[in-house]
C-alpha cells in the first residue's frame, strides 16, 4: 500500500491510497470468507462453496464492494494516524473508486480537515468592555418577585382586568374567515403580563370587564413556528370568565424565614445582593470575552468545512432536545406540534454554530501561537479546589475522575489566561450597558 496527500477544496483533503494487485486477492479473499456462509448453490452445502464457483455463478464482482470496504477500512485509520502532524481530520471521508483491476486499486477519500486559521490582529486593538453592577432597585425587583411567587389570588369583581391580574377567556381565533388548530380553547386561564400569547394578545385583553365580549386583531411574527400562520393577520372572538388579581404578603423578618429561609428582611437582602453580584459578575465577562473574539473574529480569514458546522449543530440540536425534555416534552412531538421539519429546525442553528467553530478555532490559534499551556501545578490546584466543593481529599478526588475531566481543567485554565492576556494587550473601554 502506498498513499498520497493533496490539499483540496473548503478546508479538505485528497487522500489517495494504491493497492497492488497482491493487496487486492488478498482483500478479495478476505471478502469471500466474510459473506461465504450467505451463499449456495446446488451440488454444495451453504457455507461450503469455493470462491471461483460463486464468481462464476454469481458474477466476478460479487466481493468486490466488500474488498474495497476492507481495504480502505483497515488501511485508512493508519495513513490518518501518519498524517497527524500536518492535518486533524474533523469528519468522515467520502471515498471513491479511481482504478479497479486485477493488478490492483486505487481509492481516493476526500476528507474534512480543521483549517488553517489566518488572524488579522488580536493585540492593541480597541473593544468594548461590559460592566454590570447591582442597585438597590434590583434587590427590591427580586423582593417583589419573592412577594409574587407567594402571593395569593383574590377573585376581582369591581374591577376590568390589569397587567398581572389572570383572567378565565374564552378565545376562537381564525384567519380569513377560518379557525385554525390550536387557536380555540375554553376557560382558559391566562396570566396578563406573561407574554405566553402573541404579541398584542395581551394588551388588547387588558381593561376588559367580567362578562364582556369583543374581537381583537393580532399579527402573527414572521418568525412564527407553524409556516401558515407566519405573517397573518388573525382575529381572536375573546369572552372574559373571571379576573384574579394579586394579594402580596407583607415584607416581614416572618415572610422572609417561610418563603426564603432567612430570618431577616436584611439577611435576605444582602444574601440576594451577593447572588445578583455573582450573576452580574459572570455577565461582564462573559461578555467582554464575546466581545473581545468578535473584533478578533472580524480579523480573522478561516474557511469552516461542513462537517465541524454539522458537528456543532448536532450539539446545539441535542441542547434543546435536553431543555425541551425539562419540560417535558420531546423534540418529535414538538416539531409536530409547531409544524417544523427536523432540517427546517437544523437550519435554525446553522448560523450560530459556524460562529461558534470558528470563535473556538480563534481561541486554540492563539492559544498555540502564544504558547499557552496549564501547569501540572495549575491543574493539581484546579483539582483540590473541586475535591473539597464535594467534601473529599484530592487523592480521594482523582480516583473518580475521568481523563476527560483532567483535559477539560487543562483546557479550563489555558482559556482563562489566553482572556487575561487578550485584556491585558488591547485597550478595553466601557459604555453604558
Amino acid at each position: 500500500m502506498k498513499y498520497s496527500v493533496a490539499t483540496a477544496e473548503k478546508s479538505t483533503v485528497k487522500v489517495t491510497i494504491e493497492f497492488d494487485g497482491a493487496e487486492w486477492a488478498e482483500a478479495i479473499n478476505k471478502a469471500y470468507a466474510k459473506n461465504k456462509s450467505k451463499y449456495s448453490v446446488n451440488g454444495f452445502r451453504k457455507g461450503k462453496v469455493p470462491k471461483h464457483v460463486l464468481e462464476m455463478y454469481y458474477g466476478k464482482g460479487i466481493f468486490f464492494d466488500d474488498a474495497l470496504n476492507i481495504l480502505f477500512g483497515e488501511n485508512y485509520p493508519s495513513v490518518i494516524e501518519k498524517e497527524a502532524a500536518n492535518f486533524t481530520a474533523v469528519g468522515d471521508p467520502t471515498p471513491s473508486v479511481e482504478k479497479l483491476e486485477d493488478d490492483g486499486v486505487t481509492i481516493a477519500a476526500i476528507v474534512p480537515v480543521k483549517p488553517e486559521v489566518k488572524i488579522g490582529s488580536y493585540k492593541g486593538m480597541k473593544i468594548r468592555k461590559f460592566e454590570y453592577t447591582v442597585s438597590d432597585a434590583d434587590i427590591a425587583v427580586e423582593l417583589t418577585k419573592l412577594q409574587e411567587r407567594n402571593a395569593r389570588k383574590v377573585e376581582v369583581t369591581d374591577r376590568p382586568c390589569a397587567n398581572g391580574d389572570t383572567v378565565t377567556i374564552d378565545f376562537s381565533g381564525s384567519v380569513d374567515g377560518v379557525k385554525f388548530e390550536g387557536g380555540t380553547a375554553e376557560k382558559y386561564e391566562l396570566e396578563l403580563g406573561s407574554n405566553s400569547f402573541i404579541p398584542g394578545f395581551e394588551e388588547q385583553v387588558c381593561g376588559m370587564a367580567i362578562g364582556e365580549e369583543k374581537d381583537i386583531t393580532v399579527t402573527f411574527p414572521e418568525n412564527y413556528q407553524a409556516e401558515n400562520l407566519k405573517g397573518k393577520e388573525a382575529i381572536f372572538a375573546i369572552k372574559l370568565h373571571k379576573i384574579e388579581g394579586k394579594d402580596l404578603p407583607e415584607v416581614t423578618d416572618e415572610f422572609v424565614k417561610d418563603a426564603a429561609g432567612c430570618d431577616t428582611v436584611e439577611e435576605y437582602k444582602n444574601k440576594t445582593r451577593e447572588r445578583l453580584e455573582k450573576q452580574a459578575a459572570k455577565r461582564s465577562q462573559d461578555e467582554t470575552e464575546n466581545s473581545i473574539v468578535n473584533a478578533i473574529s472580524e480579523t480573522v480569514e478561516v474557511v469552516v468545512p461542513d462537517a465541524m458546522v454539522e458537528k456543532q449543530v448536532d450539539a446545539l440540536v441535542q441542547n434543546a432536545e435536553y431543555r425541551l425534555m425539562y419540560q417535558g416534552l420531546k423534540l418529535e412531538d414538538y416539531l409536530r406540534y409547531m409544524g417544523r421539519t427536523m432540517e427546517s429546525f437544523r437550519g435554525d442553528f446553522k448560523e450560530q454554530a459556524e460562529k461558534n467553530v470558528v470563535d473556538q478555532l480563534i481561541v486554540e490559534k492563539i492559544i498555540k501561537d502564544e504558547g499557552i499551556t496549564a501547569s501540572q501545578e495549575e491543574i493539581e490546584e484546579q483539582i483540590a479546589k473541586q475535591a473539597a466543593s464535594v467534601d473529599k481529599t484530592a487523592e480521594e478526588y482523582k480516583k473518580t475522575m475521568d481523563p476527560r475531566q483532567i483535559e477539560y481543567i487543562s483546557s479550563d485554565i489555558m482559556v482563562t489566561k489566553l482572556f487575561k492576556f487578550l485584556e491585558e494587550n488591547n485597550e478595553l473601554y466601557t459604555e453604558e450597558a
